[in-house]
């Protein structure tokens, strides 16, 4: 199976017209087919700016920028130090959504599953007193409309969602448990849902209320292929919402990147070297540009690709971009463009 989707990764990197990713992208010709994704080699808050000024998308009115702020002794989120410029910039707010692990099989302290203990891990990490953050779902929620019914009746995500206008959905690029790999559709789909609505996506659609006791159970977390689906739906949802009002973008930074997310406690060692900050209008295009890069990379010393290889291939992680290009979301067709 790996020897497979090796091969079909590698075919994909041809056809997207991508060159080694190892090597520092080169500005493609505008005429070549799919969605741009700009690119930067160089991780800092400087270059942060300049990728989202890049894609000539300025972000108006009332900004929301979505990143996880990370479960309690994860030490790999994006640091507030990294995205202080960018938010400053757009004078946005981070928003986050309370978490539902409960008895999760991942090694997790649950830290998130109250607003009152978040609060408290927002604070540890560093997030106040620099920034405005809100916790969309601490006052409720609401339910989105999806376009995709395969699963999900509708999205259900923090009510504080309606005060923006605009949302920056600022991604770390790593591996996940479930999802074989975290991204933009990630973190617009569970990153965006309430308790409820992650317990929803996760069950495929089976549980529109948070059960501990029973979401983790065979009945309503064996449909693997269905929660892949259910995230590119509800990832879809969140899009149309955005772009139903002044707008969204996507940008994606791959660094301290370990096979788990940000959300387990202590994620196993990360192995990859840091490789840039990629951005795009697109964010099919993006995660695919992505897991690309991955794909890409020489065992060294000091980077080896194969464990996070392993895990998105095991829980069929790229299924969700496939799902999400066929419901019309976004294209995994794109060109690289380099800001460097």
């Amino acid at each position: 199976m790996k020897k497979v989707f090796m091969m079909i990764a590698a075919a994909t990197m041809l056809f997207c017209g991508c060159k080694n990713q190892n090597q520092p992208a080169e500005a493609q010709e505008p005429a070549e087919e799919g969605a741009t994704v700009y690119l930067t080699r160089d991780i800092s808050p400087e270059t942060l700016v300049k990728i989202y000024e890049a894609l000539g998308v300025k972000a108006e009115g009332r900004v929301a920028v979505k990143i996880s702020t990370g479960e309690g002794s994860n030490p790999n989120y994006l640091k507030p130090e990294l995205i202080k410029n960018l938010v400053q910039t757009v004078d946005g707010t981070i928003v986050e959504c309370n978490t539902a692990y409960g008895d999760a099989p991942e090694d997790k302290k649950d830290e998130r599953t109250t607003s009152a203990n978040h609060w408290k891990v927002i604070e540890r990490h560093g997030f106040i007193p620099m920034f405005k953050v809100d916790i969309m779902d601490e006052e409720g929620e609401m339910r989105i409309p999806v376009r995709d019914t395969t699963h999900l009746k509708y999205d259900i995500v923090g009510s504080h969602m309606a005060n923006y206008d605009f949302l920056i959905a600022l991604n770390h690029f790593k591996g996940h448990p479930m999802g074989g790999y975290g991204g933009a559709l990630k973190n617009l789909s569970i990153g965006c849902g309430s308790a409820n609505g992650k317990a929803y996506i996760h069950s495929s659609g089976k549980m529109e209320k948070l059960d501990i006791a029973r979401l983790w159970t065979p009945e309503f977390i064996g449909d693997q292929d269905g929660f892949l689906e259910s995230m590119a739906a509800a990832a879809q949802a969140v899009t149309d919402y955005f772009r139903g009002k002044k707008g969204i973008i996507y940008i994606s930074v791959m660094n301290n990147m370990s096979i788990d997310c940000d959300c387990v406690d202590h994620p196993e060692p990360v192995k990859l070297e840091d490789y840039g900050i990629l951005a795009s209008t697109d964010p099919v295009a993006l995660d695919q540009a992505c897991i690309d890069i991955i794909n890409n990379q020489q065992v060294t010393a000091t980077n080896d690709p194969t464990d996070l290889l392993s895990r998105i291939d095991q829980q069929h992680g790229t299924h969700t971009i496939e799902h999400a290009e066929k419901i019309g979301l976004g294209s995994r067709k794109y060109h690289i463009v380099s800001i460097d």
